[in-house]
């Protein structure tokens, strides 16, 4: 995609589950390889981008699925932001929990590998920015 076509103010939405396990308080990681707009992105929260026909947590929640094989339920948002790396990106990020704690991740999607991180110990994984809202969110799930 030409990304010169967006003008100012104009973004590409990118959902996001910061999806966490209550039973064991850890937050659910996954790994991407090549990235074509963030060469440097490698660990992410699971999400994707919005298909604009239904209700943004429904998109998240099927996206969720479809890139992890896990069931959650979107709670409500965390926090929104830009990025220094790549300023046309919008990010939302949601707080989802796991709702099938047996269930396994599936490697199907254009995720590679998974951890499951305690909040505190996401920091060390990212290696793109993480806003400081979104570190302090993490800490209060400790």
């Amino acid at each position: 995609m030409d990304w010169t076509i967006f003008k100012k103010g104009v973004f590409l939405v990118n959902l996001l589950g910061i999806i966490y396990n209550p039973e064991t308080k850890k937050i659910l990681i996954g790994r991407r390889e090549n990235d074509p707009h963030l060469k440097e992105l490698t660990w992410v929260f699971p999400g994707g981008r919005p298909d604009y026909k239904s209700d943004m947590d429904v998109n998240l929640k099927f996206e969720i699925k479809e890139n992890t094989g896990l069931d959650v339920e979107v709670k409500h948002i965390v926090f929104a932001k830009t990025y220094p790396e790549k300023r046309e990106f919008l990010s939302i990020y949601y707080h989802c929990e796991l709702t099938s704690p047996n269930q396994t991740e599936s490697t199907e999607g254009n995720l590679k590998e998974f951890k499951w991180v305690t909040p505190s110990e996401v920091g060390n994984y990212f290696t793109t920015s993480i806003h400081p809202t979104i570190l302090e969110y993490l800490k209060t799930l400790e």
